[in-house]
């Protein structure tokens, strides 16, 4: 099936997945976009088990201030290499991360190692939370996806979040 190049254009635009990804998305979602999506999707979570056992020892520490000073986070998030961590993509998705532990007080990350699979209702860790900004994924995906696109192994490694009178 030959595929509109608009439409590879406006897939890359919206997912930020090399071109070559969104054309094979597109293909194998016969031209579909939400199952494009979808598809680069579950190819950023492949790739990301991938890379796994990649050692991350780069990244960035970031901070995040809310609530006219009331609520403070500071995470740090690593990849691979500097040259991703300078990188415009790793430092939103850092910045994401940091509103989201600022919005919903997390516990814990999720990935211990000694992570239980249930969780109380008001201890879901980090990763396993549905994101502020689109509930349809979680952090996790997120994360995931990061990956599929930066090509690197990015992991949330610690964070702290501070709030006035708490």
């Amino acid at each position: 099936m030959a595929i509109d190049t608009s439409k590879i254009k406006l897939l890359r635009e919206e997912t930020g997945a090399p071109v070559m990804d969104c054309k094979r998305a597109l293909e194998e979602s016969a031209g579909h976009m939400d199952n494009a999506r979808q598809w680069l999707r579950e190819r950023g979570a492949a790739v990301a088990e991938k890379k796994a056992g990649r050692v991350a020892s780069q990244g960035l520490v970031d901070s995040y201030i809310h609530g006219g000073g009331r609520i403070g986070v500071i995470v740090e998030v690593n990849c691979e290499t500097d040259f991703v961590a300078r990188s415009d993509d790793f430092k939103r998705l850092v910045h994401d991360i940091a509103m989201q532990i600022a919005a919903t007080d997390p516990k814990t990350i999720g990935n211990e190692g000694n992570a239980p699979e249930e969780y109380p209702a008001d201890e879901i860790p980090l990763l396993k939370q549905p994101f502020i900004r689109d509930e349809k994924r979680t952090i996790q995906q997120l994360v995931h996806e990061a990956i599929g696109k930066l090509n690197e192994n990015i992991v949330v490694r610690r964070f702290s979040r501070f709030e006035l009178g708490a």
